[in-house]
This record gives structure tokens, C-alpha cells and sequence, in this order.
């Protein structure tokens, strides 16, 4: 017995993953924000501090951390997903595998976390580094993804 997917549903499910994508490039750099916050809450000294405190910046930033891992894990499952199940067979190429590298940076970077909270200023850093890295992949990922679409649309 095989399930067959309604052409409709096969063509029009081709744009979860890049939707997808783009809302969580936005949420990506709404973290940022959130995390220059919190190092500025760290950084700031007396009233200022109280008042940056009251922000609760921090927790903001690690759920909208953990909001971007659980989307960013699953949007690349979506995007094989459809891809196979649309074309038999999944596009080995710079797009993918920059997106299941950017997968595991999320991973590492989130893993860093623990150590944070216990004061490890290396994985501060780390933690800064990584997800620079991944900003700059994802922009790189937003143009290749958008050609791809493009191709998508002239098929159409």
C-alpha cells in the first residue's frame, strides 16, 4: 500500500521551508537584539543597570534561543522532506549542505548555554562567534534559497 500526495498539496508544500526560513532569519536577528541587550545589561553599572534588569532581556533571549533551535531542526527536516518527496531524491549542493552545517552550529551553540549560565566566559564568546557565523550563512542561505524558489516558480 502507498499513500500518494495530492499534486496540489506536493506543489504548494514546496514553500513551507522557505517561508519558514525567512521568519526565522527575522527571529534570528530579533535575537541578536536581544542578545546585545542582555551583554549591554551586563556591561551596565548602577540605575542603568536596574533598569536594563527589569527587561528580563536574558530570558527573552534564551526562549527565543530555544524557539530558533526547535524551528531551525525542523525546517530543515521539512525542506529534505519535501524536496524528496517531491523529486525522488534530495539535491546534493551547497544549499543543503550549508543548511545541515547551520544545523549543527544552532545545536552547538545552544549546547553552550549551561555553561554560560555557570559564568565560562569562553563559551560567551563561542556562543557570539558561532551564531555571527550562522547569520552571515543564513544570508548566504536566503539568496541561494530565493534562486531556488525562483526555479521552482518557472516549473510551475
Amino acid at each position: 500500500m502507498s499513500l500518494e500526495i495530492p499534486t496540489s498539496v506536493k506543489v504548494w508544500s514546496q514553500f513551507i521551508h522557505p517561508t519558514l526560513m525567512w521568519i526565522l532569519f527575522a527571529l534570528s536577528l530579533y535575537a541578536l537584539y536581544l542578545g546585545v541587550l542582555v551583554r549591554r545589561t551586563r556591561s551596565a553599572e548602577g540605575e542603568a543597570k536596574k533598569e536594563l534588569i527589569k527587561g528580563k532581556f536574558n530570558i527573552k533571549h534564551y526562549q527565543v534561543g530555544s524557539l530558533l533551535l526547535a524551528v531551525m531542526v525542523v525546517g530543515t527536516l521539512i525542506g529534505m522532506g519535501v524536496t524528496y518527496i517531491n523529486n525522488g531524491k534530495l539535491f546534493v549542493g551547497p544549499h543543503l549542505l550549508v543548511g545541515l552545517g547551520m544545523t549543527g552550529l544552532i545545536a552547538t551553540s545552544a549546547a553552550l548555554s549551561p555553561l554560560m549560565q555557570k559564568g565560562q566566559n569562553w563559551a560567551r564568546y563561542s556562543h557570539i562567534f558561532l551564531n555571527v557565523v550562522l547569520l552571515v550563512l543564513f544570508g548566504w542561505q536566503a539568496i541561494t534559497g530565493v534562486e531556488i524558489v525562483q526555479r521552482i516558480i518557472s516549473k510551475m
